[in-house]
């Protein structure tokens, strides 16, 4: 899951090197968080957060299919 939303972020921003994602295990499940370059956030979210809701959109379907709970984060 770490990698589609590694992949998926570094086509969407301008500068693919600054984007990072950590993975955290709590009671919850698993959380994701995203973090890019300050300029590049705007596109990362999108107009009224689509494309953010897009990405967890897709976690949400692998996450079923492994039987697994994932949230993501984007972070500063």
């Amino acid at each position: 899951m770490k990698e589609l939303v590694e992949y998926i972020a570094r086509g969407v921003v301008n500068q693919p090197e600054e984007v990072e994602v950590d993975e955290v295990l709590d009671e919850m499940g698993i959380i994701l968080k995203l973090k890019v370059s300050p300029e590049d956030k705007g596109r990362i979210i999108g107009k009224q957060g689509k494309v953010v809701e897009a990405i967890r959109t897709l976690l949400r379907v692998m996450a079923i299919r492994e039987e697994k709970k994932v949230r993501l984060e984007v972070v500063d």
